[in-house]
């Protein structure tokens, strides 16, 4: 074993079992979540303030995502090559210096549009590189075997959902009574991004230096061993000298003419969460079956319920921000539920998701129609709940199915399908426009779309049975 020894390299090496590992980097998933719904919780001090139009707050809402899908699909591919912790630090870090050219946007309206883009960048990648760095921090080896997989899969979800709802709703309380609301109005984000980088920096990579795979995962699928250590393959020019030198052994017995190799230990197997489907071996179309129906669906309803609703409905800048709270407030609200249904089926979050999206934009309906703002919040109360469901199932099936060497990349394909739902404000508003749809047409054909996404999914999935 000592000449094993002398292989290993001390970065190679996993930190010992520490649960803290991945809930202390996980407030950097905050952070991109704080960020994103800050902007939105200030739409109207954009519009009182500085003078912006509605297509002009709605369109610099819609350039957060313009922004975020090159950072997703850059951050993702990267963060497999060159390790999560780099990326993803510094995408933090590019974060927090978002943040700093809006608030100098108060003084200089030229700020806004290029401070939000890097919002949407750095968010992006921070989403695809901190996603995967959460997961394999809350997997064994970084904890305790034993410890349940399911929440390595979700943690992610979880804080960024926490990030969207306080971030939105700390803006508006601070922009409706602070002085200078759209510089006060940043600073809980600044102080939250640096403490979460802070935090973060003490947790280790997963991604050893020159391997494009987790901790603990071996080339061969299937087969693990303990990080930095390689399994002594026997040349295969040398085993057939032995075979035909007559050097076959009894069982029990060592070849001679073959060194001794000390026998490595297997790493604890780490549960799969869930159990892969069926035709986990083919991720992409297990992908188009099971999570791209459904992902654009994971914005569109929570920017309808926050964005959207409360403009229809004439909400203050108070009520903005109380919305943008009970949305993903819901969603975390719904996660011990998501649970259950995770437990009974593998669609049955995405069924229970779409259903909610469905009922959320029928009950918006005659709350748009009598300008009725609290049905208006529970009908975004709804929303929220179907986003926290829509989430869970889209991050768990990504989990499931995506290779160790490909986790951060095939999560940065998710997350970019699903922020594409994030362009539904900015499509409401050119659908509503003069001599256009009216808004309660519009919702009702949301929620009609909603209701045969959930029918193709079914469709699409009938073949796969329970967990």
């Amino acid at each position: 074993m000592s000449t094993t020894a002398t292989h290993l390299a001390p970065t190679e090496q996993p930190s010992p079992p520490a649960p803290s590992h991945g809930l202390r980097t996980g407030w950097i998933m905050m952070a991109s979540g704080w960020s994103a719904n800050q902007f939105s919780a200030l739409l109207g001090s954009y519009r009182s303030e500085l003078g912006f139009s509605e297509s002009a707050v709605t369109g610099l809402f819609a350039l957060y995502v313009i922004g975020l899908i090159p950072g997703l699909l850059v951050g993702g591919p990267l963060a497999d090559r060159i390790g999560r912790r780099p990326v993803a630090l510094t995408a933090l870090a590019l974060n927090l210096v978002s943040t700093g050219l809006l608030m100098l946007g108060a003084g200089a309206t030229a700020w806004v549009p290029p401070g939000r883009f890097l919002t949407g960048a750095s968010a992006g990648a921070l989403l695809a590189a901190g996603s995967a760095w959460i997961k394999e921090l809350s997997s064994p080896p970084y904890v305790a075997e034993g410890a349940p997989a399911s929440m390595a899969s979700r943690r992610a979800g979880l804080f960024v959902s926490a990030g969207f709802a306080s971030g939105g709703l700390a803006a508006a309380l601070i922009a409706e009574w602070a002085p200078h609301p759209l510089i006060t109005a940043y600073l809980p984000h600044a102080l939250l991004a640096a403490g979460a980088g802070l935090a973060a920096r003490r947790s280790p990579e997963t991604v050893p230096a020159g391997m494009s795979r987790p901790a603990g995962l071996s080339r061969t699928a299937g087969v693990s061993s303990p990080a930095g250590l390689s399994r002594p393959a026997v040349p295969r020019r040398l085993a057939g000298l032995s075979r035909l030198a007559g050097l076959s052994r009894p069982a029990g017995q060592s070849n001679p003419a073959v060194p001794h190799r000390p026998a490595v230990p297997a790493a604890p197997a780490v549960p799969a969460a869930p159990s892969p489907p069926d035709d986990a071996a083919r991720p992409g179309k297990h992908f188009r079956r099971a999570v791209l129906p459904l992902a654009p669906w994971i914005f569109a309803a929570p920017a309808t319920g926050f964005v959207t609703l409360p403009a229809l409905v004439h909400g203050s800048l108070v009520y903005t921000g109380v919305a943008t709270a009970v949305v993903p407030g819901a969603g975390l609200l719904i996660q011990p539920a998501a649970r259950r249904l995770a437990a009974r089926h593998r669609l049955a979050t995405a069924v229970a998701a779409l259903t909610a999206i469905t009922a959320g934009l029928a009950l918006a309906v005659p709350a748009v129609k009598a300008d009725q703002q609290l049905l208006a919040l529970a009908a975004a109360a709804i929303l929220g709940a179907g986003y926290g469901l829509a989430l869970t199932h889209g991050l768990t099936e990504v989990t499931a199915i995506a290779p160790p060497r490909r986790l951060a990349r095939i999560t940065a394909y998710f997350w970019t399908v699903a922020y594409v739902g994030m362009f539904t404000p900015y499509a409401f508003t050119l659908l509503s426009g003069p001599g256009a749809l009216s808004p309660p047409v519009i919702l009702t054909g949301m929620a009609a779309l909603a209701a045969l996404t959930c029918g193709l999914l079914i469709a699409l999935n009938f073949r796969t049975g329970p967990r």
